[in-house]
C-alpha cells in the first residue's frame, strides 16, 4: 500500500486529540481509499477545473519557459517508496515544478499569500523527497481555457480570454525549500497511515 503524493495533505492533518495520531479527516480518507480497493472502484469523478488542467497542461508549462526562458519538458517518470508515490510535473536535479492552471482570471492567485496552497505544499515535499531534489516551486499559471471542450456555463468568456495579456502577469510562483525534519514528521505519519489502513483492510476481509 502506497499513498499517492497528492493525497498527504489529507494525511498531515493533525488531529484535535494529542492522543491521536491521526485526524478525522485522515481516518475517513484511509477508510474511503480502503473500500475503493476492496470493491475495486473509484470515486473520484471529473470536474471542469480538473478537465482544464489536463487539456491545457503542456499550455502551461510553455509559458512558464516563455517567462523564464528554460525550456523544460512534461515529466513522465513516476517515482515510489515503501509508503509514496507520485509523478511530479517538472523534474530536474535541482528543482521540482509543480504546474497548476488556473481555471480562470477571477481564481488565479495574483500573488503567492492569495494561493490557497497548504495542500499543493505537501504534495511538492512528497516530490522532493520522492525525487531527492533540494527545491520545488508550486507555478500557478493562466492560459486561456479552450471553450471547445470545456463547459465554463454561465460566466463571462472574457475571464477566460487571457492570452493578450502579457505572459509574465499570468504566473505566480510558492516556492518551498526541502526540509529533512518534516520529512522525517511525513514518513512517521504515513507509517501510522499504513497501518491504520491495513487494519481497517482486514476487518473488511473478516466481516
Amino acid at each position: 500500500m502506497k499513498f499517492r503524493a497528492s493525497s498527504l495533505g489529507k494525511l498531515m492533518v493533525e488531529p484535535k486529540a494529542k492522543t491521536e495520531t491521526l485526524s478525522q479527516t485522515a481516518k475517513s480518507y484511509i477508510k474511503q481509499l480502503a473500500k475503493e480497493h476492496y470493491f475495486g472502484y473509484t470515486s473520484e469523478i471529473g470536474s471542469k477545473y480538473f478537465e482544464k488542467g489536463n487539456i491545457v497542461e503542456l499550455e502551461s508549462i510553455e509559458l512558464y519557459n516563455d517567462v523564464f526562458f528554460t525550456q523544460y519538458e512534461k515529466n513522465t517518470r513516476r517515482v515510489d517508496n515503501e509508503l509514496l508515490t507520485g509523478e511530479c510535473d517538472i523534474y530536474t536535479k535541482e528543482l521540482i515544478i509543480d504546474i497548476k492552471s488556473s481555471w480562470s482570471l477571477d481564481t488565479f492567485p495574483l500573488l503567492p499569500e492569495e494561493a490557497d496552497a497548504k495542500d499543493y505544499i505537501w504534495q511538492v515535499r512528497a516530490y522532493m523527497w520522492l525525487y531527492d531534489v533540494p527545491k520545488a516551486e508550486i507555478a500557478y499559471c493562466l492560459v486561456d481555457t479552450p471553450q471547445d471542450a470545456v463547459n465554463i456555463g454561465w460566466e463571462n468568456p472574457q475571464v477566460h480570454e487571457v492570452s493578450h495579456i502579457e505572459p509574465r502577469k499570468r504566473i505566480t510562483i510558492i516556492k518551498v525549500e526541502r526540509d529533512t525534519e518534516i520529512e522525517a514528521k511525513i514518513e512517521a505519519k504515513l507509517i501510522e497511515a499504513k497501518k491504520y489502513y491495513q487494519e481497517y483492510f482486514a476487518k473488511l476481509e473478516q466481516k
